[in-house]
């Protein structure tokens, strides 16, 4: 399950920037069809929370996203008008992004001993994002000519999301969780959880969790685009290397923790950001290693900052309204943080195109110059070394 749920995101959301630009699409159209995958996580909470989690059982309500999220993307390859690419990926986002939590539902119901067993698990999710891209670089490459500026890929993310979705019909029952009890906005929205800025400490993570996540857009927008403007033969299999990047810090992770503590593991993750977009504005295929040590960055960009936020959250936040923190901060991030960032991403790859392509240097060193502002700002004001003198909760070492 895990293994597919990722293979279908990452076989159509890596390339589709290429893709939507051999269309026509400006930087600005092609940063608000990104801006849907942000949207759609902002509204999945909604769906999740008050239909999934009060009346159908969870693997029945993937089946049928991943069923009508299969017929909504394939209609999304025959289209040709931005607006109309644009509406209907807001409504395939929608439904896929609710299934991003009921997968996590469907894996917590049938384990005993979750802190041993869902990293396990959830380790297949990173295996199926790098197979779609290596599918897309090794296999549909050999039939298709320029395969990441064509359909193909979100047509094969269709295929596997109707296999997905068959196969979640044979998943083990998993009854609705909240079943006869009553739901609110404010318990889907996380805010119970408001009480958390109280603290200093917390409110400057929150913050500063908000602001790093508008650069980190420009990656996930466009930096498929950017290879292949390059030339890079196969670029949505080599960008897999940071997924595979991504699996090896996520085991080193606790080693590392117990040796930096919280505030050196946000900041280390910040800072690799900044190196990224450096290595990216300066690279070209003359310095392809730079281009790939970008991409191997991946696993500190996101291991580093992401994973120790949960972490870090998951020790401020009473156990009463750990849920909902963790919630809240899923929404500034995923989802304001990145959907500002998609939005100025596309208008700012807009502002420095030139007549062979992109002033790709200029691009980059703006997301990288942003960057270091956030983590120089959260190294002078964060503090809060008392969530490195705790011992991690069950829940912390479930989602590290």
């Amino acid at each position: 399950m895990m293994f597919l749920q990722f293979f279908v995101w990452g076989a159509w959301f890596v390339t589709l920037g290429t893709y939507l630009s051999n269309l026509g699409f400006s930087g600005t159209e092609i940063g608000s069809a990104y801006l849907t995958n942000n949207i759609g996580a902002i509204i999945a909470p909604f769906f999740a929370g008050m239909i999934a989690d009060r009346f159908f059982a969870s693997q029945k309500v993937s089946g049928v996203m991943h069923l009508f999220g299969a017929a909504v993307l394939y209609y999304v390859t025959t289209l040709q008008s931005t607006g109309d690419i644009i509406l209907w990926l807001l409504v395939y986002n929608a439904a896929y992004m609710s299934t991003l939590a009921l997968a996590n539902s469907i894996s917590f119901a049938q384990m005993t001993d979750p802190d041993l067993q869902f990293p396990k698990v959830r380790v297949w999710g990173t295996v199926g994002w790098i197979a779609a891209g290596l599918s897309i670089s090794l296999v549909l490459s050999t039939q298709v000519a320029n395969v990441e500026s064509t359909h193909v890929p979100m047509t094969m993310a269709a295929v596997f999301s109707a296999v997905l979705g068959l196969y979640c019909f044979t998943l083990p029952h998993t009854p609705p969780p909240g079943k006869g009890q009553a739901i609110t906005v404010r318990d889907v929205l996380g805010f119970d959880a408001l009480s958390l800025f109280k603290d200093k400490p917390f409110t400057i993570f929150a913050a500063s969790s908000m602001l790093i996540c508008v650069p980190l857009a420009f990656y996930y927008s466009f930096a498929n685009l950017y290879l292949n403007e390059l030339g890079m033969v196969g670029a949505a299999g080599k960008m897999t290397l940071g997924q595979m990047s991504e699996a090896l810090f996520l085991l080193a992770m606790p080693f590392f923790f117990r040796r930096l503590g919280v505030k050196w593991m946000l900041l280390v993750g910040m800072m690799a950001w900044v190196i990224r977009y450096v290595f990216f504005a300066f690279g070209s295929m003359d310095l392809v290693g730079l281009l790939y040590l970008g991409i191997l960055l991946h696993g500190i960009c996101y291991d580093f900052f992401f994973v120790t936020g949960q972490i870090y959250v998951d020790r401020k936040a009473h156990e009463s309204i750990r849920s909902s923190a963790q919630g809240l901060i899923t929404l500034l991030t995923y989802g304001a943080g990145m959907a500002i960032g998609t939005y100025f991403a596309g208008i700012i790859v807009d502002a420095f195109m030139t007549e062979t392509g992109h002033d790709w240097q200029t691009i980059w060193l703006i997301p990288g110059g942003f960057a270091a502002a956030v983590a120089i700002l959260f190294a002078i004001t964060f503090d809060d070394a008392s969530v490195d003198e705790q011992v991690p909760t069950s829940k912390s070492s479930a989602v590290s």
